[in-house]
């Protein structure tokens, strides 16, 4: 039965993301370094207390009391960009671009007119909503600067033709009648998809050139910003990535800055979507040297680093080989690189080992030799790296260490007993059979507050069907941001989470089981086939008590595992779901499906099938949702209401995608659902206190 101090203590795990330091100290160091990275600060967080650090490798000291004022810039306009030395920024005014230099400013733009105008990525992925609840316009300019801070990298964005959509705003903030908010957004198969025309502004010369090439696709993200172009570091070339439509070729280019010449350096085809890295949205492992391109592909079934001439395109070796996958590049050194792959640890293949080869494929090495996950941050100079090493269920270690492995200084060792004290236990890793009866999957149990083995305990599958990221991290990160699954357990629910079939971070086999798949919601026929299989040994796992919430893509997987699988699912919540294919972001379902696929994206419509439903179902949107409308939560509601089916709708006026504002509202409100639908009682009259979000971690949230 879910208590005020169930609730209390869900509570306190819900706004763990939006206030680091309140339940673990010591978990996060995020270097800021200076020196050309010689030496970094971070900051401890405990609380309301802060305690500044500073760490000098080379000496192997760590000294707290370090004041860091002294390395912190003044605070600048957030809507600017500056340059490396700092003497000139580049805001959006309008739709052009303009350049500030102390008082002197000046148009490096004057043609951007609505729908054709700099510096700024497709409306669909805007955040629009976000950023007025923080006072700003918009994002800032989707530009990147060259490295000696002469010229500036943007790209002009055409939707002109891209179909518009709107949201209401029933209450403005500022008061009066509702407000109507136009933007440009694309549904699949659409002719017309936003489209970026790269440019490069020399500051000093006051020059521009476009790029002699077609516009470049952009169905979700600025190409600057996604990571998908950048500068040489002789500031002479723009090395960019290109992909078709129906993204089966990735093609790496070269445009000259100074007369905006485009030549092809590498390009690869596959039989289905080719991208730099296998998660959809991580950053390109691609890696330009002096001579030569370290290139990302999945061609032997994993996903490995190959290296090519740079001026003549040849293939001159395959660099990295074996049953894993190359996670990222950290650094490349004399003929070396070092990356992270997964797949190395044999009782848990998502977990990260920092590794080196010699670039002929020679003389491979593991770094960091041991069980666990590490997450890594390479400093500027290249010569260290901070090492945060845990387990879902063993809290990180952070050090300091050099290429060879050696740790230089210890740094943090997480301190968890403010998080034991809510009632909090480690959740268990487990691994069972998919649905095939032969594939392992991975995920984690939480078990419930004062947990009696001898009790019954109603089950909450917490689903996220990628196939863009995971739905587990391999990490300790309790109470992660967008993850509600402890706070379930909190509430008195066991709850799960697991990546099936269809997801990335294994071989290519494993995630190809998505493409052309999203009706399969990442597997949730996996998802059931795990839960009986835990419930064989778990007599405590009630599966006549089986409830599924889920956010997003989550919220669609929600909706459809209470249609597909109701013999299993008897109560949902889905939270700002995407429940219609047809009517997403062409981007999203594109990706997954395909460019011309209806069929498909019909067969990943949760408003087809409406009438299948049996159990309770909560649905959740925000009236500004401009990632995923909630034109989807109505369609299903029509859909449902048309079938004669008994539902809960919510729509929460002013929120955006992720609820910001309104985050211990909605997730209370899911709570309640939850425990009155599953638990068979009124939850208690306790009710969360909004969630103030740190600015810190807002970035991170989007």
């Amino acid at each position: 039965m879910s208590t005020t101090a169930n609730y209390q203590a869900a509570e306190q795990l819900l706004r763990r993301p939006a206030a680091p330091g309140e339940l673990v100290v010591g978990d996060k160091v995020r270097p800021q370094w200076i020196e050309d990275g010689r030496r970094f600060w971070y900051q401890l967080r405990d609380g309301a207390d802060r305690q500044f650090v500073v760490v000098d490798p080379e000496a192997g000291t760590r000294t707290p009391g370090f004041d860091p004022m002294p390395f912190v810039a003044a605070p600048g306009n957030p809507l600017e960009v500056s340059s490396p030395d700092g003497k000139v920024a580049v805001s959006r005014r309008g739709h052009d671009l303009w350049a500030r230099s102390g008082e002197r400013e000046w148009a490096l733009t004057s043609d951007g007119v609505p729908g054709h105008g700099y510096g700024y990525g497709p409306d669909s992925m805007s955040y629009g909503t976000l950023m007025r609840k923080f006072g700003l316009p918009h994002m800032p300019p989707a530009l990147t600067w060259a490295p000696d801070s002469s010229k500036v990298l943007a790209h002009r964005t055409d939707q002109r033709n891209v179909r518009q959509t709107h949201l209401i705003e029933s209450r403005p903030a500022g008061g009066g009648a509702p407000v109507t908010h136009t933007q440009h957004y694309a549904y699949p198969g659409d002719a017309d998809m936003p489209l970026a025309e790269l440019v490069v502004f020399d500051v000093d010369a006051g020059t521009t050139v476009f790029a002699q090439c077609e516009p470049l696709l952009m169905p979700e993200f600025s190409p600057i910003m996604a990571g998908w172009a950048w500068w040489s570091e002789d500031s002479t070339t723009v090395y960019f990535l290109s992909r078709p439509r129906d993204q089966h070729t990735l093609t790496l280019n070269r445009m000259d800055a100074s007369s905006g010449e485009v030549t092809v350096v590498v390009s690869e085809t596959g039989s289905n979507r080719v991208g730099p890295n296998q998660l959809i949205y991580g950053t390109p492992i691609v890696r330009v040297l002096a001579d030569e391109v370290l290139w990302f592909s999945q061609r032997d079934g994993w996903g490995h680093l190959y290296r090519y001439d740079l001026h003549t395109g040849e293939l001159l070796n395959q660099v990295t080989t074996g049953q894993w996958l190359v996670r990222e590049i950290l650094h490349v050194s004399e003929g070396v690189v070092y990356f992270t792959a997964s797949g190395l640890v044999p009782e848990d293949p998502y977990r990260r080992t920092v590794c080196r080869v010699a670039l002929d494929g020679t003389e491979f090495a593991v770094v960091t030799d041991d069980s666990l996950d590490h997450v890594v941050t390479v400093s500027p100079n290249g010569r260290y790296f901070v090492d945060s090493a845990s387990t879902v269920d063993t809290p990180p270690v952070t050090v300091v260490r050099s290429w060879s492995g050696e740790v230089l200084v210890s740094l943090e060792q997480a301190d968890i007993s403010r998080l034991l004290a809510t009632g909090w236990t480690a959740p268990e890793r487990f691994r069972v059979k998919a649905a095939d009866g032969t594939t392992d999957i991975y995920g984690v149990l939480y078990k419930p507050r004062d947990f009696d083995p001898s009790a019954s305990y109603a089950v909450v599958d917490n689903v996220y069907p990628g196939p863009q990221v995971n739905r587990v991290e391999p990490c300790f990160d309790p109470g992660g941001m967008g993850m509600d699954a402890e706070p379930l357990a909190a509430l008195g629910f066991v709850a799960i989470a697991l990546d099936g079939r269809g997801t990335p971070g294994r071989s290519k086999a494993f995630h190809d089981v998505s493409y052309g798949n999203l009706a399969a919601a990442g597997s949730l026929e996996d998802h059931v086939a795990a839960l009986h299989q835990l419930a064989e040994s778990r007599p405590w796992m009630d599966l006549g008590r089986v409830g599924v919430m889920g956010h997003s893509g989550g919220g669609f997987a929600a909706g459809r595992a209470m249609l597909a699988f109701p013999e299993t699912y008897r109560a949902g919540v889905a939270l700002s779901g995407s429940h219609d294919a047809r009517y997403i972001g062409l981007g999203w379902a594109e990706t997954v499906d395909g460019p011309d696929n209806p069929e498909a994206w019909l067969r990943a419509s949760n408003v087809e099938i409406a009438d299948r439903l049996e159990g309770k179902l909560l649905l959740v949107h925000g009236e500004l949702d401009d990632t995923v409308h909630p034109d989807h939560s109505l369609r299903m509601a029509d859909a449902l209401i048309a079938a004669g089916k008994e539902f809960e709708l919510v729509i929460v006026p002013g929120s955006e995608h992720l609820f910001i504002d309104r985050m211990a509202y909605v997730r209370t409100k899911s709570w309640d659902f939850l425990v009155r639908s599953l638990m068979g009682v009124e939850p208690p009259a306790y009710r969360p206190a909004p969630i103030v979000i740190d600015p810190e971690v807002l970035g991170e949230m989007v």
